[in-house]
């Protein structure tokens, strides 16, 4: 069997690809975990070096929304952990996870792009490159879970009930 799905050029699940996508959730963790830190008050300033981040990281005072950046960068970096190179077939649930996962951060980040200048009245640096990287994360990502999607479709109307397909396509 080929390891590249059908209809496809190249396989979106190989070893390569979730490296490139491990290392920019990595760099999201950081940068969210640096954000969380300052929202929790253990500094009393956020670095930024073209913007006073302060509005932009105080409108959801006393819940410090950047530990749900922390959490959503810590679950792409489990799901891209798991499984092989052919897990677009042999493990799609992993694949349709992370895709769910690198949806709502695109989503979430779109929504924190427009609400800076338009709710906080500022800008936060290290909160655009949170979303730039949520964005990207989503555009390189997104084609596991069509592939296992694809592979759902093609194992249910061979007969597979969709619970088995999920197991092992």
């Amino acid at each position: 069997m080929s390891s590249v799905p059908p209809g496809w050029d190249e396989n979106p699940t190989r070893y390569g690809r979730r490296v490139l996508l491990a290392v920019l959730a990595f760099g999201g963790l950081l940068v969210a975990g640096y954000l969380s830190l300052f929202q929790l008050g253990v500094f009393d300033s956020a670095w930024d070096p073209f913007f006073d981040p302060r509005p932009v990281l105080e409108l959801t005072e006393p819940l410090p929304d950047a530990v749900a950046g922390v959490l959503a960068y810590g679950a792409e970096l489990v799901l891209l952990a798991i499984g092989g190179p052919e897990r677009w077939r042999t493990a799609p649930w992993t694949c349709l996870a992370l895709g769910l996962v690198l949806s709502a951060g695109a989503v979430v980040s779109i929504a924190l792009i427009v609400i800076q200048p338009a709710v906080a009245g500022a800008w936060c640096t290290l909160c655009l490159v949170s979303a730039a990287l949520s964005l990207l994360l989503f555009a390189l990502g997104i084609g596991e879970a069509r592939a296992a999607y694809q592979q759902l479709r093609r194992a249910t109307a061979a007969g597979a009930t969709l619970v088995a397909a999920l197991r092992r396509g």
